[in-house]
C-alpha cells in the first residue's frame, strides 16, 4: 500500500480515482469513516521483492505524486479567470464557453461549430421545458453551459469526467442546483443500464441535445447502417426513449425534430454562404469578379432565409421535403429502438407492430407504450382473445370482399335496413358498436387506454353471436352491403387502439 500527500485530497475524487486507476493502474482506498477517499492506494505486483516492495511502493508514489500535482494545478486553474476571454464574460465557466465559440470548435464539417450546436440545443431546449415542468430560463443556462468543461483543464486530460467537471464548476460560481445537475446529466442516459436523470431541467437539456443530435445526422444523410454506428445514434435515440419513459412524459417526438430541424437547416445555410463567399472573395480581390452585387445578394438571400427558419413556430413556416420524409424516417428509426427495448423487457413485438400501425398518436412514445400495455392486458383475458378471433374473422371476410368487389365498405350502415331486415343477432351488433366505439374513443382521447380496451371488450358476446347466427354475403345485395358495412365498423372501432390484423394468434 502507497501513500500520498494529504493535500491532495483537494482534488476531487473522481479525478483522483481516474489519475491513480486509469494513468498508474492502482487501486483508490475509501475512508469507512467519511466515504471520501483516503491518501492511500494499493498496487499489485507480480513478483517476490527482496525489499518488502518497498521500492515498488516508492517509484508509484513517485509518479503518482507527480500526476496528482499536475491534477490539483489543472483543478485549481479552471477556477480562476481564463486569460484573453475576462472581458467576454465574468464567471470562469462562461469565459471557457466564450473561448469554445472563439475557436470555431467544429461539431461536424456539415453541422457547424459546437457553439453552433449550444445554441440550437438552447433553443430547443428552452421550448422542450414547459413540456417536461422544467424552467425555461434555467434550461436554457444549463444548455448554454453544457459544453464549457470541454475547454477547461482537467476534461482536457480526463475526458472521461465531462460533464461531471461542468457541474462542480457550474456550483463553484454558484449557479443554480438544477443547472448544475443539467450541465453533468445532459450526456444520460449512455446506454440501457445507464441511469436517467431525474431533474426536470436535466431531462430538458438532455433531450434537446439527443434531439440535435439525431435530427443533425438524419438531415446529413449519415444514419446508421447495418452494424456501422459511428455517432452512436442508437445509442443517442435509446437514451432520448428512455427519459421520455421513465420520467413520464407525454412528448410528441414529430413537432420537436421538426423544430429542430429547422435551426439545422438555418446553420447549414449559414455555413454554405460563407463558405461560398470565402470562394468569392478572392476573385474579387484580384478583379476577377468585378462587382460585389453578387456577394451582397447571395448575403441578403442567406440571411433572410435563416430567419425564415431559425426561432419560428411550427406553424409560421411552411413543410418543406425535409419535414415529411425524414422526420417520417426518424420516426420509423425510434419507432425500431422501442421495439427492441420493449421486447427485452418482455413486449411482444407483435403488439407494438399492432399499437405502431394503428398511426394514432405514435410519435409519443409514451402513449405508445401505455397502449401496448392495455392490450396484452386485454388479450390476456377470454374475452379479449375471442374479441380478437371475431375482429380478424371481420377483417379476412372484408379483405376478400372488398378485393373481389375492388371497392372498400368504409360508408355507415343504413341503420333502417338493419332494424327492417336484420335479425337480432345483427341488430344487437349495430346498436352496441355505436355505444362502445364511441366509448372506446372517448376513452382514448383522455389517454384511459385500460378504459378503452373494457369499451371494446364489451363487444365479444355480441361478435360470437353475429358470427354464429348471420350470413354475411347475403343474396340480397343491399343487405350483403349492409353488413359488411358492419364489419367495417366493427374495424374501425378496435383500429382506436391497435390494428387488430397485426396480432399474431
Amino acid at each position: 500500500m502507497g501513500a500520498f500527500e494529504e493535500a491532495f485530497l483537494a482534488i476531487p475524487d473522481e479525478v483522483i480515482r481516474a489519475t491513480i486507476r486509469a494513468n498508474q493502474k492502482c487501486f483508490v482506498v475509501r475512508d469507512p469513516k467519511t466515504g471520501r477517499l483516503a491518501n492511500r492506494f494499493v498496487l499489485t505486483a507480480n513478483l517476490e521483492a527482496s525489499d518488502g516492495g518497498a521500492t515498488i511502493i516508492a517509484g508509484n508514489e513517485r509518479v503518482i505524486r507527480a500526476r496528482l500535482s499536475d491534477a490539483l494545478y489543472f483543478w485549481e486553474t479552471d477556477q480562476k479567470p481564463l486569460p484573453d476571454f475576462e472581458n467576454a464574460a465574468a464567471k470562469p465557466l462562461d469565459q471557457r464557453m466564450a473561448k469554445l465559440r472563439a475557436l470555431n470548435v467544429v461539431f461536424h464539417e456539415k453541422l457547424g461549430t459546437q457553439g453552433q450546436r449550444v445554441d440550437r440545443i438552447k433553443a430547443l431546449a428552452r421550448h422542450i421545458a414547459p413540456l417536461v415542468s422544467a424552467d425555461p430560463d434555467l434550461a436554457g443556462r444549463a444548455a448554454e453551459l453544457a459544453k464549457a468543461d470541454l475547454m477547461t483543464e482537467v476534461v482536457g486530460e480526463f475526458p472521461e469526467v465531462q460533464g461531471l467537471m461542468g457541474r462542480k464548476y457550474a456550483l463553484l460560481q454558484g449557479e443554480h442546483e438544477s443547472v448544475a445537475a443539467a450541465i453533468e446529466d445532459h450526456y444520460k442516459p449512455q446506454g440501457p443500464s445507464d441511469r436517467v436523470p431525474t431533474d426536470r431541467v436535466a431531462v430538458a437539456v438532455a433531450l434537446a441535445d439527443k434531439l440535435d443530435t439525431l435530427v443533425g445526422f438524419w438531415a446529413i444523410n449519415e444514419k446508421p447502417t447495418g452494424s456501422k454506428d459511428p455517432f452512436a445514434l442508437r445509442r443517442a435515440a435509446l437514451g432520448a426513449i428512455r427519459l421520455i419513459l421513465e420520467s413520464g412524459i407525454a412528448f410528441a417526438l414529430r413537432p420537436n425534430a421538426v423544430l429542430a430541424g429547422r435551426a439545422i437547416m438555418a446553420d447549414q445555410l449559414t455555413i454554405e454562404a460563407t463558405s461560398l463567399k470565402a470562394k468569392l472573395d478572392p476573385l474579387h480581390a484580384t478583379g476577377d469578379l468585378k462587382s460585389d452585387g453578387l456577394l451582397s445578394q447571395l448575403a441578403a438571400a442567406s440571411t433572410d432565409a435563416v430567419r425564415a427558419l431559425r426561432g419560428k413556430s411550427i406553424d409560421e413556416v411552411p413543410a418543406v421535403d425535409w419535414e415529411v420524409s425524414r422526420s417520417s424516417d426518424l420516426l420509423s428509426f425510434f419507432h425500431d429502438r422501442l421495439k427492441v427495448l420493449l421486447r427485452d423487457q418482455g413486449q411482444r413485438h407483435d403488439l407494438v407492430d399492432a399499437v405502431l400501425a394503428s398511426g394514432e398518436g405514435n410519435d409519443d412514445l409514451l402513449l405508445v407504450v401505455r397502449r401496448v400495455e392495455a392490450l396484452a392486458a386485454l388479450l390476456g383475458t377470454e374475452d379479449g382473445k375471442n374479441l380478437l378471433a371475431g375482429t380478424k374473422r371481420a377483417m379476412n371476410i372484408l379483405r376478400i370482399e372488398e378485393k373481389k368487389d375492388g371497392r372498400a365498405y368504409d360508408g355507415a350502415p343504413d341503420a333502417a335496413l338493419v332494424h327492417e331486415k336484420g335479425g337480432p343477432e345483427e341488430r344487437a351488433l349495430y346498436n352496441l358498436l355505436q355505444s362502445a366505439a364511441a366509448h372506446a374513443r372517448d376513452h382514448v382521447g383522455r389517454e384511459d387506454y385500460a378504459g378503452a380496451m373494457k369499451a371494446l371488450a364489451e363487444l365479444r358476446p355480441a361478435v360470437d353471436a353475429f358470427f354464429d347466427k348471420v350470413t354475411v354475403n347475403a343474396e340480397d345485395p343491399a343487405l350483403r352491403e349492409n353488413r359488411l358495412k358492419i364489419l367495417n365498423e366493427l374495424r374501425a372501432a378496435t383500429a382506436t387502439v391497435a390494428d387488430f390484423s397485426k396480432i399474431e394468434g
